[in-house]
């Protein structure tokens, strides 16, 4: 009895201090790499067969890529859709799609549809990532009551999930390359169906937490994450630049954040620069901690794992990504269904509810993990009315010369306010998306953003 008492009296000293156990038991982890993928996806397919099993991903780059290009051809652009989706079969495919989705259906009955392809399961990782996922299902816990981490190797840290946040960290630590460098535009249509350019903006990723020379486990004041933009057009925001970084342990290391605007010559603090600030290259259709759907710290939500889904979402949308004409990605009231390109494929779904006294302007929301690249490819936000208040999707596509997912574009719908944003269209310049080794130390500090926004 004592034994016992002393054993709950640590249980409950370890969840008092923030601290949680280890992911799993060495016996579940053995499933990795056997019924599930080395970094924790079903390896079959599903019963129906229009989910097939996961064999290792886009193994090799196809015809007509140029190695070294960020270009990358897209492997499937022959195939043809199976079947449409459009506002008269949402009854048989509510099941399917988000709220989001569903929504724009309805609102566009004459112009939106959902064209499903034939899933592939494309996407891919490097050996040292699929090898640090292993170490880390038994050797990760979430701290501060899973808002921070601790014992994380270079890769996923939870590929068997048993929480929310879990889910969540690893879309934050999800794999996209260690540094990469792109150009691209982002386009606005507002609530009359008027196209107009946002931005264009040379951006700057970089995942310290994948960098190649790292070692060991991770400390509690490690960057994970970290962005450098510098906006080029149009002509009112040519010169903007800003810098975020984000920690380990975002309890005791917040978000640092860094804006240059050339009308007062100078960088300065932006800690404004996370949560619900509406984002003004989105036209405020968006919040900056819903860039990539989410980013940021978890502080202010509560957060419950679902469960996991079959779901239509866009996949593999190197139409959509390395389209010419970023404007033939806009249609009046949602991005163009021509092209986008929608595959059935399994994700976590994670509710996220607003906790007492915490302020954010979505009460709820709700994200679709992508179990094969744990990016997050669909959200939907409710206002405190519970009414349904934007949703927004990542189009993903495999970079298959590392070999890495890739989630450059995506789009925030507003349903109140009306239109939506569209941004990460990389077709009209021929850098693509580029992997690069990672910048000096010096670039990622307040002189480094000046010496890239002065114009």
């Amino acid at each position: 009895m004592n034994q016992f008492r002393y054993l709950c009296a640590g249980l409950l000293a370890a969840l008092a201090s923030g601290s949680a156990l280890a992911a799993v038991s060495a016996d579940e982890a053995q499933r990795l790499g056997t019924t599930l993928t080395a970094v924790g996806a079903e390896k079959a397919g599903n019963a129906e067969g229009t989910i097939p099993a996961y064999e290792g991903g886009l193994a090799r780059a196809p015809a007509g890529y140029k190695a070294g290009s960020g270009v990358r051809p897209d492997p499937w652009a022959g195939e043809k859709p199976l079947y449409s989706v459009h506002a008269a079969d949402l009854a048989k495919y509510a099941k399917f799609l988000t709220a989001g989705t569903q929504e724009m259906l309805r609102r566009y009955p004459k112009t939106m549809r959902v064209d499903v392809y034939p899933t592939h399961r494309s996407m891919a990782f490097p050996d040292f990532v699929l090898a640090n996922t292993r170490r880390n299902a038994e050797s990760v816990s979430t701290t501060d009551g899973g808002l921070g981490l601790q014992g994380t190797y270079a890769g996923f840290p939870f590929p068997i999930p048993k929480t929310g946040q879990e889910v969540m960290w690893n879309h934050l630590l999800r794999f996209n390359g260690s540094t990469y460098f792109t150009k691209y535009d982002s386009i606005n249509v507002n609530p009359a169906g008027k196209a107009v350019l946002a931005t264009t903006g040379e951006i700057y990723v970089d995942y310290p937490y994948y960098a190649p020379d790292r070692k060991g486990q991770s400390a509690p004041n490690d960057v994970y994450f970290r962005t450098k933009i510098a906006y080029t057009a149009p002509a009112r925001r040519a010169g903007e630049a800003l810098l975020a970084q984000d920690y380990i342990n975002p309890t005791k290391f917040g978000r640092k954040a860094w804006q240059y605007l050339p009308g007062q010559r100078r960088v300065k603090l932006a800690p404004e620069i996370a949560y619900d600030t509406p984002n003004p290259g989105a036209m405020g259709r968006s919040t900056y901690d819903e860039a990539w759907v989410f980013n940021g710290a978890m502080d202010r939500y509560d957060w419950k794992l679902l469960g996991k889904r079959e779901m239509l979402i866009p996949y593999n949308s190197f139409k959509l990504v390395y389209a010419k004409d970023p404007y033939a990605a806009t249609t009046p009231g949602h991005v163009n269904p021509d092209n986008v390109r929608w595959e059935l494929h399994r994700v976590w779904v994670v509710e996220a509810t607003l906790k007492p006294g915490k302020r954010h302007i979505y009460a709820k929301r709700v994200f679709y993990i992508d179990e094969d690249s744990w990016i997050a490819v669909a959200s939907d936000q409710y206002d405190a009315r519970g009414q349904l208040f934007r949703s927004g999707f990542v189009y993903t596509n495999p970079s298959y010369d590392l070999p890495a997912p890739s989630a450059s574009a995506q789009s925030f719908h507003d349903f109140i306010g009306g239109g939506y944003n569209i941004t990460g269209l990389l077709g009209a310049y021929d850098v693509g998306l580029k992997f690069i080794k990672p910048l000096s130390n010096s670039a990622w500090t307040p002189d480094g953003l000046a010496g890239a926004g002065i114009r």
